[in-house]
C-alpha cells in the first residue's frame, strides 16, 4: 500500500516499497489506462491513487510496447527492442549517423574518400588534361622523345591510374552506402517511436476526457441532488407557513365575539 504524507516530499513506492522523492513517483490514476492495467494484473490490491517509482513504470512500459510490437509485427527485431528500450528510459534516439561513421575511419578509408573527392572534380580533369597535353608536346616537338608517338608509355600510365582509381572509389562508395543504411535505420527507429508516442499520447488523452467527463457527470449529479434538497426545503418551508396561517385563523376565528350579542 502507499503511504503519502501531503506536508512531505517524499512517498512510498506501492511496487517497491522504497521511498522516494515525489518528483520520481507517479500515480497510478495518471497513467494511461492500458499500462495501469499491466500493473494491475500483477498487483490487484493496488489502490487508485497508489504511486509507482518512475524504474518500474519503465519497466511495465517496456514490457508493453514489446508486447505491442509482438502483436503487430511479429518477431521482433533489434531495432524494434532499441525503440522499446529507449521509450522504456525516455531518451533519444536520433543521432547524427554520418559524425559517428566518420569519427571511426581509418586512415585508408580518409585517403579513399580525399581521392574520390578529388576524382569526380573539374580540378581533377584540368590538371589531368593538361599533364597529357604536356606528355604529347614534350614527346612531339621537344628535345627529348622517351615516349614517341603513338604514346605507349603514356597509354600505361593512363592503364594504371584508372585501374587504381576504381577501387578507391568502389570504397568510398561502400562507405557512403554504409552511411545511407545507417541514415535509413535511424529513420526507421525514429519513425516508429514517433507512431508508437503518438498512440500513446492519444490514450492518455483518451483517458483524460473519459475522467473528465466522469467528474463533470459526479458534479452534476450533485448539483441535482442540492436542488432536490433545496426545492424540498422549500416546501417544508411553505407546508410549515400553510399550517401556521390555518392555526392562526383558526384561533382568530374561535376567539372572535358574534355580532349582536351583549356584554
Amino acid at each position: 500500500m502507499t503511504s503519502q504524507d501531503p506536508d512531505q516530499d517524499t512517498g512510498v513506492c506501492a511496487l517497491t516499497g522504497r521511498t522516494l522523492p515525489r518528483r520520481h513517483l507517479i500515480g497510478l490514476d495518471a497513467l494511461r489506462p492500458a499500462l495501469a492495467d499491466a500493473i494491475r494484473r500483477d498487483h490487484p490490491d493496488l489502490p487508485a491513487h497508489a504511486l509507482v517509482s518512475q524504474d518500474a513504470v519503465a519497466t511495465y512500459r517496456s514490457r508493453y510496447v514489446n508486447a505491442l510490437l509482438a502483436s503487430e509485427r511479429g518477431e521482433l527485431t533489434e531495432l524494434d527492442r532499441q525503440v522499446a528500450k529507449s521509450l522504456a528510459s525516455s531518451e533519444l534516439i536520433t543521432s547524427n549517423t554520418d559524425d559517428e561513421i566518420d569519427r571511426d575511419r581509418t586512415v585508408g578509408q580518409r585517403l579513399a574518400d580525399h581521392v574520390a573527392s578529388f576524382g569526380g572534380s573539374w580540378a581533377f580533369l584540368i590538371s589531368f588534361g593538361v599533364v597529357i597535353a604536356f606528355w604529347m608536346t614534350i614527346n612531339i616537338a621537344g628535345a627529348t622523345t622517351f615516349d614517341p608517338y603513338p604514346f605507349i608509355l603514356l597509354n600505361l600510365v593512363l592503364s594504371c591510374v584508372a585501374a587504381v582509381q576504381a577501387p578507391v572509389i568502389m570504397m568510398s562508395q561502400q562507405r557512403q552506402e554504409a552511411k545511407d543504411r545507417a541514415r535509413s535505420r535511424n529513420d526507421y527507429q525514429v519513425n516508429l517511436k514517433a507512431e508508437l508516442e503518438i498512440r500513446h499520447l492519444h490514450e492518455k488523452m483518451d483517458h483524460l476526457v473519459n475522467r473528465q467527463w466522469q467528474r463533470l457527470a459526479e458534479i452534476q449529479e450533485v448539483q441535482i441532488e442540492l436542488l432536490q434538497e433545496l426545492r424540498s426545503a422549500q416546501a417544508s418551508d411553505a407546508s410549515a407557513a400553510r399550517a401556521a396561517s390555518s392555526t392562526s385563523r383558526a384561533r382568530s376565528g374561535g376567539s372572535a365575539k358574534p355580532r349582536g350579542s351583549k356584554t
